[in-house]
């Protein structure tokens, strides 16, 4: 195994001061030529976003009944003691 200094990563994260959003610059990431996105574009990535977080958090409470009965005795408890 060579040592760490012989190896090469041609990524652009492995270069010394290149800016964040260079290193991220990928086929799919929208760039300075790319037409600015829309609000209707916007608002339809939002709400897959949210459908796909939903469906994952329906998923981890059928795996983990127990932690989402607690979750749920939490939050009706906090709901209970909030103040108006």
């Amino acid at each position: 195994m060579p040592d760490r200094e012989t190896r090469k990563d041609p990524s652009p994260r492995a270069q010394p001061g290149t800016p964040y959003t260079a290193r991220r610059a990928g086929p799919n990431t929208p760039g300075a030529s790319d037409p600015p996105e829309t609000d209707a574009e916007r608002r339809r990535r939002r709400a897959q976003f949210l459908r796909d977080l939903a469906e994952a958090r329906e998923l981890r409470d059928r795996v983990q009944p127990r932690r989402a009965k607690t979750a749920r005795l939490r939050h009706a408890m906090r709901m209970r003691t909030f103040r108006w």
